[in-house]
């Protein structure tokens, strides 16, 4: 599915998802309110809340009442596995057909690299 034509609530996750990966959010640390991060991507609280939800029902954030939502333990390696998994499942494959069609090898971009 292209990025663009996902719903805005799986956006949210991925904006989420990547924040957290990317260690703006550690285990513990407590995500923006459903308004803050409405306001923040310019969305609908209510898609802010059920994008939350998907979070809460997968184990990722807890929730202290009155509080607010926090990154559960071990949210991270979670969704470092799952993105992992979709990549090798449905990224990776188109990307290495490419790959083969203009003869493009793993070293030689690794050499570029070094």
């Amino acid at each position: 599915m292209h990025r663009s034509s996902k719903p805005v609530y799986l956006k949210l996750r991925d904006i989420i998802s990547e924040s957290i990966l990317d260690g703006e959010y550690a285990e513990g640390d407590m995500l923006p309110s459903v308004r803050a991060f409405a306001v923040e991507q310019g969305a609908n609280p209510l898609t802010v809340a059920k994008a939350y939800q998907g979070f809460q029902e997968d184990g990722l954030v807890t929730v202290k009442r009155g509080v607010g939502m926090f990154v559960a333990k071990g949210a991270k390696a979670k969704l470092r596995d799952a993105q992992r998994a979709h990549f090798i499942k449905n990224v990776w494959p188109p990307v290495e057909r490419q790959m083969n069609r203009l003869n493009i090898r793993i070293e030689e971009l690794l050499e570029k690299e070094a």
